[in-house]
């Protein structure tokens, strides 16, 4: 299981305390994760300028430039951009070939996220499958001792019954007192 560190990337680890680790042990972060562009500035930024790619503010943003774009070279107001739309084309192949990369890779950071937190799943779930067994023997245990000592009590009262019968068929007759009852040794 990893273990948390505090600060960058470059920080060393710090143990946890191993009997807090089994009770924190869903929140130990994935610190062997940095991102995708690295943990600097230049990396802050890419990683929002990735995220900014699918809002749907940027639609609505690159529809309505598009749009206006066309508008006003069909309408003539500009004719810096006549109808086949070279230079259009060119400003869209270059959003899309810079939108790329930056995108592939934030995609490839979110799957190596999603992998690490599938394993996670599995520890935990695995741990509590672990407990759970170790919950069903504590009960089997239990079951057990409790069904031994019944058993004994029903050979005591078994005794006792006995013991009654013998006296109330013949009441003369000198038995013997039975023993105390001594609870079994589990």
């Amino acid at each position: 299981m990893p273990t948390p560190v505090s600060g960058t990337s470059g920080a060393t680890p710090e143990p946890i305390n191993p009997h807090l680790q089994r009770h924190f042990r869903f929140h130990v972060p994935h610190v062997h994760l940095a991102s995708a562009f690295g943990n600097d500035w230049f990396a802050l930024k890419a990683e929002a300028f990735a995220r900014f790619f699918g809002t749907p503010f940027f639609l609505v943003a690159q529809t309505i430039v598009v749009a206006v774009w066309i508008s006003l070279n069909v309408v003539g107001v500009f004719k810096f951009d006549l109808y086949p739309f070279i230079l259009l084309n060119l400003v869209l192949s270059t959003i899309a070939a810079l939108q790329a990369p930056v995108i592939m890779m934030s995609q490839n950071r979110q799957a190596e996220k999603d992998r690490m937190h599938a394993t996670q799943d599995y520890e935990i779930n695995l741990m509590a499958e672990i407990e759970i067994r170790d919950l069903h023997d504590k009960m089997d245990s239990l079951r057990f001792k409790q069904w031994h000592e019944l058993w004994h009590i029903q050979k005591r009262q078994i005794e006792l019954l006995e013991h009654l019968c013998a006296k109330g068929e013949n009441p003369e007759l000198k038995t013997p007192q039975p023993a105390p009852y001594v609870p079994p040794e589990l």
